[in-house]
């Protein structure tokens, strides 16, 4: 089989996913005759894939494609056939589960770690003694909170300066565009689909009130560098390039975790320490009050708690706890109301999203790691390109 065909076939197994689990096709940039041709077949079953994937992933290795591609090819074959193994009703040990999607090897954190986290929240929002950190937290939350009415403008007004940014250092399309939406009901906060033809819409979750401190690391998540540029990139240079396979976007592959690790260190990529002052400015411009330093001091503070959404999914798919017991551990240890508690167990509760906490925390943990390899702020930058622009795997960086 030669490159061209085997790609197509990778292609048509992938959109199959999409009749069994709608939403498992997160993007599609491809001939939209492929699409048509699986809408129009008979949904495929479970094992039917596994098979497919098994197939093709043996196959592989006497196809004729750059080392490069192999890799991408065949680490993201071991994640689907694995996927329709699940949708087929095999018991699949959730940590395997874990590592054949996201090529990573997950074990549980450290309370301890998660206690030093809090005192340095602590000192941070240092105050009325008597009261316990999670009280004054939330308070400190409730002070944060964006009017919802001027919500949009100041999405607005963060896109268009992290777009400006972007593009003196990362050049995009002159017709990118990304158009913005208030949705409800969602497991997510914020949510990016891309398009094709370098434009993107990003949905807002308008059931979890939104903070001027989070506001500008979900900006640049979901858009400016994040995912909207990532795609943008990858469209212009490897599938312009003849490298199809990026034209479909899978969830519970290795390219969400490069995908997520890249945009949760976004904002850090394009405005770096002092970011909590960059906003602080552009807040003061809409007539809004925002403490920038002690937004910046607590996000350090409290990087320490990135384990425990992964913790509270291997609490409730590998050890077996209930409901209950995992939105406790949560409110404890991320320090959360019982509602922001109950929507991440709606996320972790997904059968499509059970496992995708780890790419956030793997993923910002791989990256951070590759990142700071780098001398200077030069080379930093020019290996987060490298995340923007290449097709790595999790496995190729370790």
């Amino acid at each position: 089989m030669d490159a061209t065909t085997f790609v197509r076939e990778y292609l048509l197994l992938g959109l199959g996913f999409d009749r069994i689990e709608d939403g498992f096709v997160d993007a599609f940039t491809g001939d939209p005759e492929l699409r048509r041709q699986v809408e129009n077949a008979p949904p495929p079953e479970p094992r039917q894939l596994a098979r497919r994937a098994a197939e093709l992933r043996a196959e592989l290795p006497s196809v004729e494609v750059a080392p490069d591609r192999a890799e991408f090819l065949d680490v993201h074959l071991r994640a689907l056939e694995c996927s329709a193994r699940k949708f087929a009703g095999e018991d699949i040990g959730f940590v395997d589960e874990v590592h054949a999607y996201f090529d990573v090897r997950i074990e549980p954190g450290s309370v301890d770690d998660y206690r030093a986290a809090h005192r340095a929240m602590d000192e941070v929002l240092a105050g009325d003694g008597s009261r316990p950190l999670a009280e004054r937290l939330q308070a400190h939350r409730t002070a944060d909170e964006i009017p919802p009415e001027r919500l949009a403008e100041c999405v607005d007004a963060f896109s268009s300066a992290l777009r400006d940014l972007v593009r003196a250092r990362y050049p995009l399309p002159d017709t990118e565009r990304v158009e913005y939406e208030v949705v409800g009901d969602k497991p997510w906060s914020g949510f990016n689909y891309y398009l094709g033809d370098y434009r993107s819409k990003v949905a807002i979750n308008s059931d979890l009130k939104q903070h001027m401190a989070h506001l500008p690391h979900l900006i640049a998540h979901e858009s400016y560098p994040g995912h909207h540029t990532e795609h943008c990139r990858k469209e212009a240079g490897l599938v312009d390039a003849g490298q199809v396979e990026h034209t479909i976007f899978l969830v519970n592959t290795p390219q969400c975790l490069m995908a997520e690790g890249l945009a949760d260190h976004a904002l850090g990529a394009i405005v770096g320490p002092g970011w909590g002052k960059w906003a602080e400015e552009i807040y003061a411009d809409l007539g809004l009050r925002f403490d920038g330093e002690r937004a910046e001091a607590l996000s350090t503070a409290s990087a320490g708690l990135l384990g425990v959404r992964q913790d509270a999914a291997l609490l409730l798919h590998d050890r077996g706890r209930s409901q209950d017991e995992v939105a406790e551990f949560l409110q404890t240890w991320n320090l959360t109301s019982p509602e922001r508690a109950r929507q991440s167990l709606r996320f972790l509760s997904s059968s499509l999203w059970r496992a995708y906490s780890s790419t956030y925390v793997e993923g910002y943990r791989l990256l951070d790691t590759w990142l700071g390899r780098a001398g200077d702020a030069a080379e930093r930058a020019e290996l987060f390109r490298r995340l923007l622009d290449e097709p790595l795997i999790p496995s190729s960086l370790r």
